[in-house]
């Protein structure tokens, strides 16, 4: 890319497309390193009151309530929003007349000097970065957390000091831009079906993370999941081999051979880790967090941050006090006897899963959100087994039904606050009624913090 060091930013003309918290943090940047910056969105400009408040005072130009082809063709680069989708025509518009087309995390990220941990796959990834972030920062480490989680990159390019490693959480979203993003250290959680109303087909969706090991060499750790077969298919990827690979696991009958080679393996209360010479152990016992699938979250954490210095002390510390994250399997009261969480987070199937093995019967489910044209028969079998009522809302909730409803007593309810006050009706003394919805939030929520937030709050209010 022509555009390598910061320096080399100013007077390039540089289009912004999308508006919100990353578009904001990556205008003010470029701005300060003298970029001639444009912010271009559909939304108009009083839809857009917040955040043109937040530039007030910055030297940018703004292209508001649609986008101007003619204007896309006058840049240096053309730089996309997360939240964007790459396959808009103007961007191809924009590409067959020579214009250099990316996304803010890829372009972003290359001014980054210190060494990278980024973070991937389907379900974990913010869990697993918190768990890092926390392991190092005991160890006495300067961490920045960002990318899908934390700030925007662009937003950690503007704090004071230096840090002495970063950690990205890197959504499928991100990676279908990566040219030359080149962590260090890269964590694959896992991989199932999950945003197809954005890649189409679930290849496209695997294509797109794959690009995590476009530029792997030498000196790259690759940590992956032994357990989820669609990520062994991809180690087998010659990028992936250029580099170390540690892997982690459940099953015991798997540490002789990660052992030898160097990794992580859960064995009852204990996880045997590999990463020089010797083998350590760390203790499970005094885990916080509630699900079997954390235990996968910990040795991720565990291999990663070890590489980039945690020591055995702190990071035993962080497995024995760790609580977990705001809206992942969230423990929000208990109310008549019945226990109400909050797993707002669980937006495709697979976490869903994960959040149902968590407790053991009488759940009363609550489902539904944007429809992303997700398959939702593979939770017939937790649903017949640990679901005695189930809650559907929002616009997938027809899609949910023909795919579930015959395997639990099913409603199909208006409003989220009407199915929150539904499903506490049809609860008695030791139900668990649980948000896991296995869908985004966009249809009624701006993302899925804010739902589960309302969450909360509706259950806060019962008497």
């Amino acid at each position: 890319m022509f555009i390598e060091k910061v320096e080399d930013l100013k007077d390039k003309k540089i289009l912004i497309v999308g508006m919100g918290r990353t578009g904001v943090s990556s205008a003010k940047f470029l701005s300060s390193k003298g970029a001639r910056v444009t912010l271009s969105d559909h939304k108009s400009k009083a839809e857009l009151a917040d955040y043109l408040e937040l530039m007030e005072g910055v030297d940018v130009n703004y292209d508001l309530g649609g986008h101007t082809p003619k204007l896309f063709l006058e840049q240096d680069v053309v730089m996309l929003s997360p939240g964007i989708s790459a396959q808009l025509k103007i961007f191809d518009y924009a590409r067959q007349n020579g214009v250099h087309v990316t996304g803010e995390f890829e372009f972003m990220s290359q001014f980054i000097d210190q060494p990278i941990i980024g973070v991937t796959g389907t379900n974990g990834k913010t869990t697993t970065v918190s768990l890092i972030y926390e392991m190092l920062k005991a160890s006495g480490k300067k961490v920045w957390v960002g990318g899908n989680y934390g700030k925007p990159v662009s937003e950690l390019l503007m704090l004071d000091g230096e840090p002495d490693v970063v950690i990205l959480e890197v959504s499928s979203f991100m990676l279908e831009h990566v040219v030359n993003f080149n962590p260090k250290n890269i964590v694959f959680m896992n991989l199932a079906e999950n945003h197809l109303d954005r890649h189409k087909t679930m290849e496209d969706y695997i294509n797109a993370k794959r690009k995590i090991f476009l530029n792997t060499n030498q000196t790259t750790t690759s940590i992956l999941n032994a357990d989820d077969n669609a990520v062994v298919e991809l180690a087998r990827d010659p990028s992936v081999q250029r580099g170390r690979i540690f892997y982690f696991s459940r099953r015991s009958s798997l540490e002789p051979q990660i052992m030898n080679i160097g990794g992580a393996v859960n064995i009852g209360n204990e996880i045997k880790v590999r990463t020089g010479p010797e083998i350590e152990v760390f203790s499970t016992q005094n885990q916080k967090i509630r699900g079997q699938h954390t235990v996968e979250n910990i040795m991720a954490s565990i291999l990663a941050s070890r590489e980039q210095g945690a020591t055995h002390e702190a990071i035993q510390k962080v497995i024995d006090t760790y609580t977990g994250l705001e809206h992942r399997i969230e423990y929000v009261r208990r109310v008549g006897g019945v226990s109400f969480y909050n797993d707002s987070k669980a937006t495709n199937v697979h976490a869903v899963i994960r959040a149902l093995r968590s407790f053991d019967e009488n759940i009363i489910l609550i489902m539904g959100g944007k429809d992303t044209n997700l398959n939702y028969t593979p939770l017939r079998e937790e649903i017949k087994r640990r679901v005695k009522t189930l809650v559907l809302v929002g616009e997938a909730k027809e899609r949910i039904n023909r795919d579930i409803g015959d395997y639990a007593e099913t409603y199909l309810i208006g409003t989220f606050d009407e199915a929150v006050h539904f499903a506490y009706s049809k609860s008695r003394i030791n139900d668990t009624v649980l948000l896991s919805p296995g869908a985004s939030s966009f249809d009624i929520f701006d993302d899925y913090r804010e739902r589960g937030s309302h969450y909360k709050k509706i259950v806060l209010e019962f008497t």
